[in-house]
């Protein structure tokens, strides 16, 4: 499978789609393939921050302002804990794509993929 980027819409009904994965902002859920991703509210709406902005890097410190709702304690890891645990989600449901990247010392990127068999 050729490794190419995927095209993230959104349609009027606030859907994201990003190859095989559909993030409903309206009804708080996502989908794999068809099939229910079961996600916390904070990971709901960590994905929904990185969806939202397809290929832009976005700072730890902003993704814990918009999903924690608060300034980032000094040496906190909780947003790298829910990264982790979203990922995992992520590609238990979807094995063959890979959805979030890391910047390492900055943040995180929503950048689906596919990746090679």
């Amino acid at each position: 499978m050729e490794a190419a980027k995927s095209q993230l819409s959104e349609s009027s009904d606030h859907v994201l789609t990003a190859g095989p994965l559909e993030v409903r902002l309206d009804q708080r859920t996502v989908l794999a393939d068809g099939r229910g991703i079961i996600l916390t509210v904070r990971e709901f709406h960590l994905l929904a921050v990185l969806a939202s902005r397809p290929e832009q890097v976005v700072s730890r410190e902003e993704i814990y302002d918009l999903v924690w709702g608060g300034a980032m304690p000094n040496h906190d890891r909780s947003v790298d804990v829910y990264v982790s645990k979203l990922r995992h989600k992520l590609e238990t449901a979807l094995p063959h794509w890979s959805f979030i990247q890391t910047h390492i010392g900055f943040g995180y990127c929503f950048s689906p993929r596919p990746l090679n068999p």
